[in-house]
Protein backbone atom coordinates (compact mmCIF):
# COMPACT_ATOMS: atom_id res chain seq x y z
CA UNK A 1 0.00 0.00 0.00
CA UNK A 2 2.92 2.47 0.92
CA UNK A 3 4.25 1.81 -2.94
CA UNK A 4 1.13 2.28 -4.51
CA UNK A 5 0.26 5.50 -2.75
CA UNK A 6 4.27 7.05 -3.40
CA UNK A 7 3.71 6.21 -7.15
CA UNK A 8 0.56 7.72 -7.22
CA UNK A 9 1.93 10.87 -5.67
CA UNK A 10 5.32 11.04 -7.28
CA UNK A 11 2.74 10.79 -10.53
CA UNK A 12 0.84 13.93 -9.22
CA UNK A 13 4.27 15.93 -8.36
CA UNK A 14 5.05 15.21 -11.91
CA UNK A 15 1.81 16.04 -13.69
CA UNK A 16 1.87 19.02 -11.63
CA UNK A 17 4.83 20.66 -12.17
CA UNK A 18 4.76 20.06 -16.08
CA UNK A 19 1.53 21.60 -15.94
CA UNK A 20 3.21 24.85 -14.03
CA UNK A 21 5.80 25.15 -16.73
CA UNK A 22 3.36 24.35 -19.62
CA UNK A 23 1.33 27.41 -18.30
CA UNK A 24 4.25 29.88 -17.30
CA UNK A 25 5.76 29.18 -20.84
CA UNK A 26 2.38 29.66 -23.02
CA UNK A 27 1.93 32.83 -20.61
CA UNK A 28 5.49 34.06 -21.32
CA UNK A 29 5.11 33.38 -25.16
CA UNK A 30 1.43 35.41 -25.49
CA UNK A 31 3.03 38.11 -24.00
CA UNK A 32 5.97 37.93 -26.56
CA UNK A 33 3.59 38.34 -29.67
CA UNK A 34 1.19 40.64 -28.17
CA UNK A 35 4.25 43.09 -28.14
CA UNK A 36 5.26 42.22 -31.26
CA UNK A 37 1.10 42.90 -32.65
CA UNK A 38 0.68 46.10 -30.91
CA UNK A 39 4.10 47.88 -29.72
CA UNK A 40 1.75 51.25 -28.74
CA UNK A 41 -0.30 48.98 -26.84
CA UNK A 42 0.32 49.40 -22.84
CA UNK A 43 1.81 46.25 -21.20
CA UNK A 44 -0.40 43.64 -20.49
CA UNK A 45 -1.21 42.97 -16.03
CA UNK A 46 1.07 41.00 -14.89
CA UNK A 47 -0.46 37.81 -13.91
CA UNK A 48 -1.71 36.52 -10.88
CA UNK A 49 0.39 33.94 -8.72
CA UNK A 50 -2.00 30.70 -8.80
CA UNK A 51 -2.84 29.91 -5.69
CA UNK A 52 -1.18 27.39 -3.50
CA UNK A 53 -3.31 25.25 -0.98
CA UNK A 54 -2.63 25.74 2.67
CA UNK A 55 -3.22 22.70 3.97
CA UNK A 56 -0.30 20.08 4.78
CA UNK A 57 -0.79 17.23 2.55
CA UNK A 58 -0.91 19.78 -0.74
CA UNK A 59 3.04 21.12 0.68
CA UNK A 60 3.33 17.54 1.12
CA UNK A 61 2.78 16.47 -2.43
CA UNK A 62 4.42 19.41 -3.84
CA UNK A 63 7.84 18.62 -1.67
CA UNK A 64 7.73 14.97 -2.80
CA UNK A 65 7.18 16.00 -6.42
CA UNK A 66 10.45 18.01 -6.10
CA UNK A 67 12.42 15.03 -4.45
CA UNK A 68 11.62 13.40 -7.18
CA UNK A 69 12.39 15.83 -9.64
CA UNK A 70 15.96 16.35 -7.70
CA UNK A 71 16.27 12.30 -7.73
CA UNK A 72 15.69 12.11 -11.43
CA UNK A 73 18.36 14.91 -12.42
CA UNK A 74 15.78 17.55 -13.13
CA UNK A 75 16.86 20.05 -10.17
CA UNK A 76 19.94 20.95 -8.62
CA UNK A 77 20.67 21.01 -5.15
CA UNK A 78 20.48 24.58 -4.93
CA UNK A 79 16.92 24.59 -7.11
CA UNK A 80 15.58 21.90 -4.87
CA UNK A 81 16.76 23.93 -1.55
CA UNK A 82 15.31 27.03 -3.04
CA UNK A 83 11.88 25.47 -4.00
CA UNK A 84 11.43 23.44 -1.03
CA UNK A 85 12.31 26.77 1.21
CA UNK A 86 9.03 28.71 -1.17
CA UNK A 87 7.06 25.89 -0.17
CA UNK A 88 7.70 26.30 3.26
CA UNK A 89 7.27 29.43 3.97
Amino acid sequence: MPGLLRGVARTAVVAGTATAVSNRVSRRQAGRWAQQEEPQAAPPPAPAAPPVGDDMSSKLDQLQKLGELKAQGLLTEEEFTQQKSRLLG
